[in-house]
């Protein structure tokens, strides 16, 4: 069995001078691409992370038309069955063994999407738990930002304002069922780096699957629900990942690592490694118009990791993140793109 991810904990939720946490929380994210965010609940409390994990569960249980009738756009905003998600279309045989449902922005607390009937009256509390992970990403930004010595130190907080504009930010609640029904069906979630510039994703425990691949590009490691250190802590601490948009604003400085998510294996060292998963992850993207080119920071300039670690598409010209998440969206949801053809 492959040894378990040596990802750091950070604590963030001090008060005064954060410098520190901001050179320990780019150190992660050059060496990792993921850190573990201590959870003391001063950010986003327990008891909301409780209330989505329980609020997800009666939502994947509504009735199948329930959930077709929200189905996914190319808004990116909806729900996707089984095998409709193919995050690593180059290899898998099947698409992901999973079903998501997507939010996008919310107006004055309402969705600005159909949404099943059976939680329909917990909109505004939905709307509330995406808001405190958008000041969440906020803080993180801000913190990256110092860290990085970015030149104005704000950059990527600013880029992520919604008053900036819509992004392509999604609020996502994921199930994974506990066993394929066949062979094929052999991944929950094929490799792949994330769309956006950081995402954060919550866990329960006693329901691993996660993986990171190593610097070798051969190496997979699970990623603990659980880490060392954290075991009494009142909720597992917050996974936040690097995804493409920073990775690319860093010249690949930061790591946008790839990930995937498997049946694990007996012996995983968790509570229920046979049961079915559920996670929620909230992708934070920057406004649309966000333009993908190097950011201004002497760290940065001293990276000599080539462009093939930063952004493959910069030789020709500089992206904008909608460009970026477009690209990516077609790749995995061929079908729902065919039509255009």
């Amino acid at each position: 069995m492959a040894s378990t991810a040596k990802i750091p904990v950070i604590d963030i939720s001090g008060d005064g001078d954060q410098s520190q946490v901001a050179r320990d929380l780019v150190d992660a994210a050059i060496e990792h691409g993921f850190v573990y965010i201590k959870n003391t609940g001063k950010d986003i409390s327990v008891a909301s992370i409780d209330w989505a994990f329980e609020m997800s569960k009666r939502l994947f249980d509504a009735p199948l038309s329930e959930k077709q009738a929200c189905t996914i756009q190319q808004n990116n905003r909806g729900w996707s069955g089984m095998n409709c998600e193919t995050l690593d279309p180059a290899t898998q045989r099947i698409g992901d063994f999973k079903e998501a449902f997507n939010f996008g922005d919310f107006v004055d607390a309402k969705a600005q999407q159909p949404i099943p009937p059976t939680i329909a009256a917990d909109e505004a509390q939905i709307s509330a738990f995406r808001d405190a992970c958008y000041h969440l990403t906020l803080k993180l930004h801000t913190l990256l930002g110092i860290g990085l010595q970015v030149t104005p130190p704000d950059f990527f907080t600013a880029a992520h304002q919604r008053a900036r504009g819509p992004s392509g930010t999604i609020l996502r609640f994921l199930h994974y069922p506990p066993a394929a029904p066949s062979a094929a069906a052999d991944i929950r979630a094929g490799a792949h780096s994330d769309y956006g510039a950081l995402t954060l994703l919550f866990r329960l425990r006693g329901q691993p699957g996660l993986e990171v691949l190593g610097r070798d590009g051969a190496t997979w490691s699970p990623v603990p629900v659980v880490p060392p250190g954290t075991e009494h802590d009142p909720a597992p601490p917050v996974l936040l990942n690097i995804g493409d948009l920073l990775s690319y604003w860093t010249g690949g400085l930061l790591r946008s690592t790839v990930h995937r998510v498997v049946f694990p294996a007996a012996g995983a060292g968790e509570d229920d490694a046979a049961g079915a998963r559920y996670s929620i992850a909230y992708f934070c993207h920057p406004f649309g118009g966000a333009e993908l080119g190097t950011v201004p920071s002497e760290l940065v300039r001293r990276f000599t990791g080539g462009l093939a670690q930063g952004n493959p598409y910069a030789e020709r010209r500089v992206l904008t993140a909608d460009e970026h998440l477009q690209m990516r969206l077609r790749a995995s949801y061929k079908q729902l793109y065919q039509e255009e053809k």
